[in-house]
């Protein structure tokens, strides 16, 4: 993946912590995990899958696991901000029906991937993210535990906030008009054919123009952010009981070696080593 790797894996299943520091540049990257910013100050724009937002105070950013994103901060200005990662395993396991504590991602990823914490609605939301940021660098007795309560709290109270249209999205967005349709077409036809001629031809660009433009707009080739989401879609499909071959052709790949190969290389582990560590251990 060039320069462009994921950054990294929770070991813990989620971290709040708050930083405040002259950021240097950052280069396009996504994670495994969930993260949620809450931007307190600083000069900030946030790009994530090819829109570019620019960061006023209070501003909460959701950037769900894959998602290829990258600050832009004014290394003149402190950035100041809470974050917290977390695992979406972590959150599954407290998923009651139709109640899933990652539907906050879901609709962030279907409308707005930056709300704002408006004044008069958002005093109990902002204090219990200052609350779960005090607690988790504590060392009192069940600190791990009461944190893990906080933070389950938390992110019920999120979810209410959104449902309940108490967060204003933010559509103030800067992105390219041509690329923008295009990231989406990708994402929801993983399992199609997708090659540079059949891009080119449906959004109406020159091949080598539309590569330059989707790389400014990403960081990643077309071919690259291609195999990566669909990599990601597997090993999400990996948790189900959908067999090994299925998947490698729901996800878009036209043989299972290739697939396998693939996702050794970015996971580090063949799709059936991945499975057996993770959701059938005994």
């Amino acid at each position: 993946m060039e320069n462009y790797e994921k950054k990294g894996y929770l070991i813990p299943e989620f971290k709040v912590f708050r930083l405040k520091d002259r950021l240097a540049p950052v280069p396009f990257h996504y994670h495994d995990f969930h993260k949620i910013i809450l931007f307190i100050s600083g000069k900030v724009d946030y790009i994530i899958e090819g829109k570019s937002y620019p960061l006023i105070p209070h501003d909460i950013i959701f950037v769900s696991a894959g998602e290829i994103h990258r600050p832009i901060a004014d290394s003149n200005i402190p950035y100041d901000r809470i974050v917290i990662y977390v695992a979406p395993d972590f959150l599954q396991k407290y998923t009651r029906q139709q109640e899933d504590l990652a539907n906050c991602f879901t609709l962030a990823r279907s409308s707005s991937s930056v709300m704002h914490l408006t004044p008069g609605k958002s005093h109990d939301l902002l204090y219990h993210m200052e609350k779960l940021e005090h607690t988790a660098r504590q060392n009192d007795f069940a600190n791990n535990l009461y944190t893990e309560i906080l933070f389950i709290e938390f992110m019920i109270l999120l979810n209410r906030s959104l449902l309940s249209h108490e967060l204003n999205e933010i559509h103030v967005a800067v992105y390219d008009k041509k690329i923008l349709p295009l990231l989406k077409y990708i994402n929801d036809n993983l399992s199609e054919e997708l090659t540079i001629d059949t891009l080119s031809t449906k959004f109406f660009m020159s091949k080598y123009h539309m590569m330059r433009r989707f790389k400014d707009a990403t960081g990643y080739s077309i071919h690259q952010y291609i195999s990566n989401k669909r990599l990601l879609q597997a090993r999400t499909l990996l948790s189900s009981d959908i067999s090994l071959t299925k998947i490698c052709f729901d996800c878009g790949f036209r043989d299972y070696s290739t697939f396998s190969r693939a996702f050794k290389e970015l996971f580090h582990q063949t799709p059936t080593q991945y499975r057996n560590n993770n959701f059938f251990k005994h």
